[in-house]
């Protein structure tokens, strides 16, 4: 799941090698932190957070079949 997250924000961002993905698990969730450069949130969360809601539906969808529940983060600096 990690890399399927890599790859669509790194094709979104202006600075693709500062975008990391970090993961934790849960009892009952795997957690998706994404942090990348501060001039490229906005991209990533998009108009009103299209964008990040279409990155999260395709992540949902990767993972139908998990146990577990995924859930994807943009982590804010500062």
């Amino acid at each position: 799941m990690k890399p399927l997250i890599e790859t669509i924000v790194k094709a979104l961002v202006d600075h693709p090698e500062a975008v990391a993905v970090e993961t934790r698990e849960e009892e009952t969730a795997v957690i998706y932190e994404l942090s990348m450069h501060d001039d490229d949130i906005g991209k990533v969360i998009g108009k009103q957070g299209r964008t990040i809601h279409a990155i999260r539906t395709v992540v949902y969808a990767a993972a139908a079949g998990s146990p577990k529940r995924v859930i994807v983060h943009v982590k804010e600096k500062g």
